[in-house]
């Protein structure tokens, strides 16, 4: 068992890591807004434009994409329909599996986030720069 200091000296780091992700979620939501887009919706556009399947699209299964974003598939499902509806991504059946949905990005969510990116860098940066 873990001396009582050690274990406050961890709950305390804990504390301070979820205070700085809501801080820097909250920052990314009031900048990107402006934009049409919050934290979680650039962060799937985000890992799409990295991301490159083997026909040159930019995509992922719905599953592999929600383990990127850190999101539940149903929190994922809702985020990627308003995403589709803004003609930022589409879903299309997998070639593999005909039972899976890819998601993926779209010229205008390329242009999206080709244009919003740097500001997202730049919130990150300023964000993260203090911590220790």
């Amino acid at each position: 068992m873990a001396p009582k200091n050690a274990d406050h000296r961890l709950v305390e780091e804990w504390r301070d890591i979820l205070a700085l992700h809501a801080r820097t979620t909250c920052e990314l939501d009031r900048e990107l807004h402006q934009h049409g887009l919050g934290a979680s919706d650039f962060e799937v556009l985000d890992v799409l434009a990295e991301g490159t399947a083997e026909d040159g699209s930019c995509s992922y299964r719905v599953q592999e994409l929600a383990a990127r974003v850190h999101l539940s598939q149903s929190a994922l499902s809702r985020l990627v329909a308003r995403l589709e509806k803004d003609g930022l991504v589409t879903r299309v059946m997998c070639s593999e599996d005909r039972r899976g949905v890819r998601v993926v990005l779209t010229d205008g969510g390329r242009a999206r986030h080709a244009e919003v990116k740097p500001l997202q860098r730049e919130v990150l940066s300023r964000m993260l720069a203090d911590r220790p």
